[in-house]
């Protein structure tokens, strides 16, 4: 005697809903990380592009009521801007702040700046520079 299938015969009858819903959730996974990949990239591209001033902290040496800092800055030839440096005490307490102002054509300038401190500094830190 022959047994009847109570289930329906496998792939007759298009895809389970099951599957339907996993292909849903993979395309809009890639359709997500696609968006987050170009956003990300978008924002890259824009941090790069637009600094018109770099600059980095070559050395410093802290005396009693000063910090002098070694600065090295890159910029667009015409590019006016300011750096800002800033300097700690060993305590982490902050004895100084200023702007430092870079102007002319020139795209590389090594300058010494002198930062006036409250106490004796342990840093110099460069907090950023802007063109402006």
């Amino acid at each position: 005697m022959s047994t009847a299938s109570t289930g329906l015969p496998a792939g007759r009858y298009g895809r389970s809903s099951d599957e339907r819903a996993d292909r849903k959730l993979k395309v809009a996974a890639v359709v997500l990380g696609a968006a987050l990949l170009a956003l990300v990239g978008y924002f890259a591209y824009h941090y790069i592009v637009q600094s018109e001033i770099s600059a980095q902290v070559i050395t410093f040496e802290a005396t009693d009521d000063a910090v002098k800092a070694h600065l090295e800055v890159h910029k667009d030839s015409g590019t006016d801007g300011y750096c800002t440096l800033r300097s700690q005490a060993a305590d982490g307490t902050e004895v100084g702040r200023a702007d430092f102002r870079f102007t002319g054509s020139a795209t590389r300038i090594d300058k010494v700046v002198t930062l006036r401190t409250t106490a004796k500094g342990s840093t110099a830190e460069l907090l950023g520079c802007h063109a402006g």
